[in-house]
């Protein structure tokens, strides 16, 4: 059998650009709820109160999508709460619990402010 050399390229990008296989639905399933608790965790009772809306969107959030969206207004409680920098070092936690579990393009960039 002969392989050109468009075969093996082929082969080659296959294997580099070939995007995992999506969760499975218990495993979305279990990691929403732990991300969920997590988010929720950060705010603690005190947030919760502060943050009612918040952590309503937090609370009945059905999707992973939505709670990835929802990173931005737990950084603002967590931020009016705790100050910027805490705020920056919890979001960076809960963005790990992200991974594996979001589509291919939503994903956690590195900021550009290099902090």
């Amino acid at each position: 059998m002969k392989f050109s050399r468009n075969d093996f390229k082929n082969s080659i990008s296959g294997l580099i650009l070939r995007r995992p296989a999506p969760p499975s639905d218990s495993v979305l399933e279990d990691g929403i709820e732990d991300i969920r608790e997590a988010m929720l965790q950060m705010l603690g009772e005190r947030g919760i109160k502060e943050f009612a809306a918040t952590t309503r969107r937090i609370r009945y959030a059905t999707e992973i999508q939505d709670l990835w969206y929802l990173r931005g207004d737990l950084m603002a409680a967590l931020a009016g709460l705790d100050g910027e920098v805490t705020a920056r070092e919890k979001i960076a936690r809960i963005n790990t619990r992200f991974q594996g579990l979001l589509p291919g393009d939503l994903n956690s960039r590195p900021s550009p402010l290099g902090r």
